[in-house]
């Protein structure tokens, strides 16, 4: 009873944030006329249905990604299920929580051993933060700094120059965090290992000492994994991983493709990875409160109306974020009960 009522109060808590701030950017911004403006037609309908088929995209990306990390140890559905699981984890904590910790539960749940469960989860760690580590100055070089972040058109010069800010504030950060990560899993790992456990050996950090053993632990089990992988593997993992993440930047093509079809679509696409690399940092469970008002900011000049952008903003929060909240209401439940059942 005390967990379902911890979990029903993890998914009120975001929600309540999420609406609450759409309900002051509407009340603000939104007339009811502009509706009428929505170009509802085939192509809409058409649109609308890419926008389904992105998000299929990203949970396929990611369901291939563990099943291929796992050494199809995982089946199909169970790496379906563990997907679906960390899209809800991440949906209910702090973006810089994030659902990884809980895969290992996850996986360890479906069968597959702590050790593995482990190394798959730093795996994916640093794949993901390597994507977004290459990303960022991608897009730089594909579309320069005027079209990313010249959006305010002189009159909000403060948001601009905030926002460019912090997206290499971030990405520098990512840089560092996968660079890091990959010391650690891959170059030096026996190293690493004997720093964390020196560095929580001290007395003030003693309390944490047998996690970060475990971590440690992890690390070596990892690298004797990995080290034994070929490229062929490698390259499978990397295109299920930029599978996933250009799939979720395609939600909102999509989105723009339906309601705003005038709009450039690579600056749509590119400005995608500056929103995700911020949204690492925030600190509201799954970016909500935050991520409507950044979405609306930096994509406002593109529609050119503020009540179409708020529109997009609510849709693009559906298909990323709710759809999560609802689906893990309901698969986690029914699987926490199958698994105590077992």
């Amino acid at each position: 009873m005390q967990t379902g009522r911890n979990l029903t109060l993890k998914i009120l808590l975001p929600l309540a944030i999420g609406i609450a701030v759409v309900v002051w950017l509407f009340g603000r911004e939104f007339s009811l006329s502009d509706l009428a403006r929505v170009p509802w037609s085939g192509r809409t309908v058409w649109a609308l249905s890419l926008a389904l088929l992105a998000v299929a995209g990203r949970e396929f990306g990611l369901a291939w990604r563990f099943r291929v990390l796992t050494d199809g140890r995982l089946s199909a559905m169970a790496a379906l299920r563990v997907t679906m699981m960390c899209e809800f984890t991440s949906a209910i904590t702090p973006t810089t929580a994030g659902g990884s910790a809980m895969s290992v539960w996850f996986m360890h749940r479906e069968g597959i051993s702590g050790g593995r469960a482990g190394s798959v989860m730093l795996v994916t760690l640093l794949l993901d933060e390597g994507f977004m580590a290459l990303a960022g100055p991608l897009v730089f070089v594909l579309l320069g700094s005027d079209a990313l972040f010249g959006f305010s058109d002189g009159s909000g010069a403060a948001v601009d120059q905030g926002i460019r800010a912090a997206f290499w504030a971030v990405w520098g950060v990512t840089v560092v965090w996968t660079a890091l990560l990959f010391v650690a899993i891959i170059l030096k790992p026996a190293a690493m290992s004997a720093v964390i456990r020196r560095l929580f050996s001290c007395r003030w950090l003693r309390r944490w000492q047998k996690k970060m053993d475990g971590v440690a632990a992890d690390l070596s089990e990892a690298s004797r994994r990995l080290r034994g992988m070929g490229w062929r593997w490698w390259t499978k993992a990397a295109v299920a991983t930029a599978l996933s993440w250009i799939s979720r930047f395609l939600v909102v093509n999509a989105l723009f493709a339906a309601f705003v079809p005038e709009a450039p679509q690579m600056l749509v696409l590119g400005r995608q990875a500056i929103v995700w690399l911020l949204l690492t940092v925030s600190p509201t469970p799954g970016g909500s409160g935050i991520s409507e008002w950044l979405f609306t900011t930096y994509y406002g000049d593109l529609v050119g109306d503020r009540s179409m952008t708020l529109v997009v903003a609510v849709m693009w929060r559906i298909l990323t974020y709710y759809i999560y909240l609802a689906a893990g209401a309901v698969v986690i439940p029914a699987w926490s009960r199958k698994r105590n059942l077992q």
